[in-house]
């Protein structure tokens, strides 16, 4: 740790190392109940996570093509296959050949797709509103920054540089 922070003291590096132990923990309870609100919309359909990270992407990207939903998801083949077949038999996914490319296969939602993503994407923000109401910009941004510093340079720059202030009804 020492030789990656040469700039900080030894009481610095504490205080981070105490705040990321701290942040592990956080993010683990977090995304559990991040995830249940999810979790019991999909279970009422008899879909799991990875059918939720799959509708989320291809609805958001519309017209996505296998082979970049394989690099988002960063899973393999096989796994995706699975999880598509089910979405493709449920009516929840079209899939179309490329214009271009009779290759490709070009994925979009169904209007029934689109409409559980919604509700999945509703419950969710839910959530996300009320603990963002409670915070005052400034840990908005802070929050922000923190999520896209996690992530790799590349999935980063799905992200505009800043989005500006974040306003709240929080008093």
């Amino acid at each position: 740790m020492e030789s990656c922070w040469p700039d900080m003291s030894s009481k610095q590096r504490e205080a981070l190392d105490t705040a990321a132990g701290e942040a592990i923990e956080l993010m683990f309870f977090a995304y559990r109940d991040f995830t249940d609100v999810a979790d019991r919309i999909l279970e009422s359909h008899d879909l799991g996570r990875a059918h939720h990270r799959a509708l989320y992407f291809i609805g958001t990207n519309g017209g996505i093509t296998v082979g970049h939903l394989l690099e988002i998801l960063k899973i393999t083949k096989q796994s995706l296959a699975r999880v598509l077949r089910r979405l493709i038999d449920s009516g929840l996914v079209d899939q179309q050949v490329g214009a271009s490319d009779r290759r490709q296969r070009l994925l979009r939602l169904s209007s029934e797709g689109q409409a559980l993503l919604d509700e999945l994407i509703d419950a969710q923000r839910d959530l996300l509103m009320q603990a963002f109401a409670k915070a005052d910009p400034a840990s908005l941004e802070g929050f922000r920054q923190v999520m896209l510093s996690i992530m790799t340079p590349e999935d980063r720059e799905r992200f505009a540089p800043v989005l500006g202030a974040v306003e709240t009804n929080a008093a």
